[in-house]
């Protein structure tokens, strides 16, 4: 069916979580096999310099939906998330007429609140409504006894997560080729799990890693306090052999291989029902994994690992075979779809369109802003990036700087630095990072919403004895915990 002229495109965004930025062949990492998303990447635009709003996935997923910072909107962690209250950029697009469904992982509070969606397939919302509740005791927090779970539950093999993906991409594959004939726009937003932990592929996929020369040495902490805090917490490290080692990244990488062949399914769907030149695809994912860098895993961090993401951007109005150098960020997703859908920005979010973003030249000016207000952290962390600059602020503590162009992989922290240069770039991004918020205030203002959101929950020892959990559930299992009273 020709489309008509004053049609806007359909929008796919398809999200994963834990994935992380060098992790593509795109991106010329030297083992990871990822063809579907190469050739997505090879037909559009990818933005090298992607970021999260924070590296976790209940409050990014709450800035992606509202499309604003994770400090404005209130959704400051894991057993905060997203309840409906506020409007976001699904709401818009279907109250603008067009049907937009969620097919796969929300994380948001309840399937039972509006969410703005015009339908939910297969949600993922957090336990019982409530979420991870050890991430609000950041003043006395509990052990974390669940991280010896990582290392231990790696390998060949499926599990719940994969199984998972496998359902939403059925899901997803049937409901864009029913969408063959539209008449009008759909937006879907496809998120799936992988290649988050456990750290278990499929056979056929881990099979390609599984003979990998691995570098097994474990890495040296960075001597930060803030970040030795966290490592204290998220102490996955300490319970690795070099063998669990690498099972693990064998792990990771299968999984981000099977991530790929899902994305291939689908956009293979979009082709074969004629609606690939009438769709706008945005590839991205919520945060990334460590895996084993500088002697940590997962993510809560502000290393490039933990913090950058993938971010692809093709179709309708974006330009091919582009590599992007300009800073991105996750809240950029809001304003891409009220671009793509609706032909409107708004003014008071701090997002612009990926698809200008995609068109204009490389803006090294652009600042983005990615914080962390979750489990393990004593104060919070506000990272600036711009140009070749990543700052970090830690109220109460040293401040980390890393030039990226000249240190990649982040060994030289430039934080204490007597040099003018490094002096003069810490003061550029604490004014930067003032010009977007009082990180201070910011800081005293989570710990006060934190304790009454304690209070609210039942107190202190309420949270200190839920259940400590290194994943979330599935549907499937989630509704058997119910069925168990659990």
């Amino acid at each position: 069916m020709e489309r008509a002229a004053h049609r806007p495109p359909n929008f796919l965004v398809i999200i994963s979580d834990e994935h992380r930025k060098d992790a593509l062949g795109c991106a010329l990492h030297p083992l990871v096999h990822t063809p579907h998303l190469d050739r997505l990447a090879a037909r559009g635009t990818r933005f090298t310099n992607a970021y999260t709003s924070s590296p976790m996935c209940v409050p990014t997923r709450a800035a992606l939906a509202c499309g604003d910072y994770v400090h404005r909107t209130g959704f400051w962690d894991s057993a905060t998330p997203y309840d409906g209250s506020a409007a976001t950029w699904m709401h818009r697009v279907r109250d603008a007429g067009h049907e937009m469904v969620s097919i796969g992982k929300l994380h948001f509070r309840s399937g039972e609140d509006d969410n703005g969606f015009s339908e939910e397939i297969l949600p993922m919302h957090v336990v019982g409504g409530v979420g991870w509740m050890a991430a609000l005791l950041r003043e006395d927090p509990p052990a974390y006894d669940a991280a010896a779970e990582l290392a231990a539950d790696s390998g060949p093999g499926s599990s719940s997560y994969t199984d998972y993906d496998l359902a939403i991409t059925a899901a997803a594959t049937d409901w864009i080729a029913a969408r063959r004939n539209a008449e009008r726009p759909w937006a879907a937003f496809v998120s799936l799990v992988s290649p988050h932990f456990p750290l278990r592929a499929p056979q056929e996929f881990y099979n390609l890693y599984a003979d990998a020369d691995f570098d097994l040495e474990p890495q040296q902490l960075p001597d930060h306090p803030e970040i030795r805090n966290l490592a204290r917490f998220f102490d996955y490290e300490r319970h690795f052999t070099a063998e669990t080692r690498h099972a693990a990244m064998a792990g990771y990488f299968g999984l981000t291989s099977f991530l790929d062949d899902c994305v291939g399914e689908i956009l293979a769907t979009l082709e074969e029902s004629g609606q690939a030149e009438d769709t706008v695809i945005l590839y991205l994912s919520d945060h990334g994994e460590l895996l084993g860098d500088k002697g940590m895993w997962t993510k809560q961090v502000m290393y490039e690992a933990s913090a950058g993401i993938p971010m692809i951007l093709a179709g309708p109005g974006v330009p091919d075979g582009i590599v992007r150098n300009t800073a991105a960020s996750i809240v950029d997703v809001a304003a891409t779809a009220l671009d793509v859908m609706l032909d409107t920005s708004d003014d008071s979010a701090p997002g612009l369109s990926l698809r200008q973003l995609a068109q204009d030249p490389d803006d090294a000016d652009r600042t983005v802003l990615c914080e962390y207000h979750d489990g393990g952290s004593t104060t919070g962390a506000f990272m600036v990036r711009w140009g070749d600059w990543k700052y970090v602020c830690y109220p109460g503590m040293p401040p980390q700087l890393f030039n990226l162009a000249e240190d990649p992989s982040e060994d030289h922290d430039l934080g204490s630095d007597v040099s003018q240069r490094a002096a003069a770039a810490r003061a550029e991004g604490a004014s930067r990072l003032a010009a977007i918020c009082d990180a201070d205030a910011v800081n005293r203002q989570c710990f006060a919403d934190q304790a009454a959101r304690i209070e609210a929950l039942g107190g202190i020892d309420v949270c200190r004895n839920a259940h400590l959990f290194n994943h979330t559930p599935t549907p499937a299992e989630q509704a058997a915990m119910r069925e168990d009273g659990r």
